[in-house]
């Protein structure tokens, strides 16, 4: 696959580069390094730097035993429109089985707390594991995503994972993904033609209309909230979160 960004406008172009220096950068400094995959726009954009600058870095998804069918089909379409390997991670069975018995199939609904439980047995528990022996790890996080994002940097790192983080789509907007997406001919998740924004588990996730908070599809029962399980925690960002494209 060859790496051509030549027929893209100028400022997204530019905007590609700084996306490749950060992978090469995270790549070059902090091997082995893993990206994380929702299978999102943003994510399906990454996979294709990656892919595109044959890049040694890993993908993974967290299989929480929600995700939506579309969702699950879309892996095995990039698997064979790249020739990757994509690592699947579930929950732990026995602590699975101990959530259920507690709250059942969709207690969720029912309280904040039952929710975090469910996203902390289904992915940030699994997230762990998924980086152990990594040096650094990349996201698709966007500041535009919603307020709780506005502050992301391109480069941290992160305390509670214990490595680097790296957001190299941190200054796209949205317009920047989908004309990536459309002039790469990349595979992405037919949800988003529905309306979908962010697509997460199946019952926790639903469209929103246009121009909407990006993440306001998440967890909408609840009231008010950062509208994240907890994967990407604001709080632990330490001095060393640097601006994209600046070297340490």
């Amino acid at each position: 696959m060859l790496a051509d960004f030549s027929a893209l406008p100028t400022a997204l172009s530019r905007a590609v580069d700084v996306a490749r220096r950060l992978l090469a950068e995270a790549a070059a400094r902090h091997a082995p390094v893993t990206l994380a995959s929702s299978m999102g726009a943003e994510d399906m954009v990454l996979i294709d730097l990656v892919a595109r600058g044959n890049l040694p870095i890993d993908v993974f998804v967290l299989d929480t035993g929600r995700l939506h069918d579309d969702t699950q089909a879309l892996i095995e379409e990039t698997r064979a429109h790249y020739g990757l390997p994509i690592r699947i991670l579930v929950p732990d069975q026995g602590a699975l089985e101990s959530l259920l018995a507690e709250h059942g199939p969709n207690g969720f609904y029912r309280s904040v707390d039952a929710r975090k439980a469910c996203c902390a047995v289904r992915k940030v528990v699994p997230l762990g594991r998924a980086l152990a022996g990594y040096g650094a790890w990349i996201t698709g996080l966007r500041r535009a995503q919603s307020a709780a994002r506005a502050e992301t940097p391109a480069h941290e790192w992160d305390d509670a994972n214990g490595l680097e983080k790296y957001n190299p789509l941190v200054d796209w907007s949205s317009d920047d993904v989908w004309d990536y997406i459309r002039a790469h001919d990349v595979p992405y998740n037919p949800l988003h033609d529905q309306g979908f924004a962010s697509i997460g588990c199946a019952p926790c996730t639903r469209a929103v209309a246009p121009g909407a908070d990006e993440r306001s599809g998440r967890w909408w029962w609840e009231d008010g909230g950062s509208q994240e399980c907890g994967l990407h925690v604001a709080g632990d960002r330490l001095a060393r979160a640097r601006p994209a494209g600046e070297a340490e």
